[in-house]
């Protein structure tokens, strides 16, 4: 597969970021007059040829551009409360990426033992799955929401919102609960879970609680289970 490279701004800004112009450059060894394929990370892929290949501002020339619409129909929003190892957090990040969510947002919870992240360097693992799974839809990351905040911004939207957590063996599981076809808002705690007061609070505005198996999940593989069930019920 020919490497893609992700640049924002391409459509109106011929210079590669820093970042990329280095890879394209030193590590690819990628001349003038090289052809590139290049993202906005917004849908649409650039084929380009290099102008300038410098190693800081490698300048480029689109050629073409097409569009790349979605492999879904429907949105899917994660909230999930991020480990107290960052690794493993980045560890969902990564596949829920190549396996297809439109957002992630991160949730600040009572029994959250992580309680700040840097956006940042999520945001250059999202790239880099895009770029490796040779997608143009860049995921939306939110930084750290107090759950509360998160819940009452939420309380109106449409489509499935549930709300994962074993504070109860009677939950139906994400499969009976789901719509196929609807958009979905999954929310996943932290490795002590929601509190029994967080549940209560996302049930009463219209949160559906769910299981997600028989065993108890680690919070990320909570979240990727979510995040590929989704699409399985989907067809996808």
């Amino acid at each position: 597969m020919t490497p893609i490279f992700y640049a924002p701004l391409i459509a109106t800004d011929p210079l590669l970021p820093e970042e990329e112009s280095m890879h394209c450059t030193r590590v690819l060894r990628l001349g003038r007059g090289a052809e590139l394929t290049v993202t906005d990370g917004r849908g649409v892929f650039y084929r380009a040829v290099i102008e300038e290949a410098d190693t800081r501002r490698c300048r480029v020339r689109v050629v073409e551009q097409s569009e790349a619409p979605r492999p879904w129909a429907y949105g899917l929003h994660m909230a999930v409360a991020p480990t107290k190892s960052i690794d493993r957090m980045e560890w969902f990040l990564e596949k829920a990426t190549e396996i297809g969510v439109d957002s992630v947002t991160l949730l600040r919870c009572r029994y959250s033992e992580r309680r700040e992240v840097k956006r940042e360097r999520l945001q250059r693992v999202a790239v880099s799955a895009m770029k490796q799974s040779g997608q143009a839809h860049l995921p939306l990351i939110e930084g750290m929401t107090d759950f509360a905040d998160f819940i009452a911004h939420h309380a109106a939207e449409a489509g499935n919102r549930l709300i994962a957590h074993c504070r109860s063996s009677e939950l139906p599981p994400l499969s009976t609960s789901y719509h196929r076809g609807s958009n979905a808002l999954i929310l996943i705690g932290p490795e002590g879970d929601f509190s029994a007061e967080e549940v209560e609070m996302a049930e009463a505005a219209g949160f559906a609680g769910v299981s997600l198996g028989r065993t108890r999940l680690r919070t990320e593989t909570a979240a990727l289970a979510a995040c590929h069930a989704i699409h399985v019920l989907n067809g996808e």
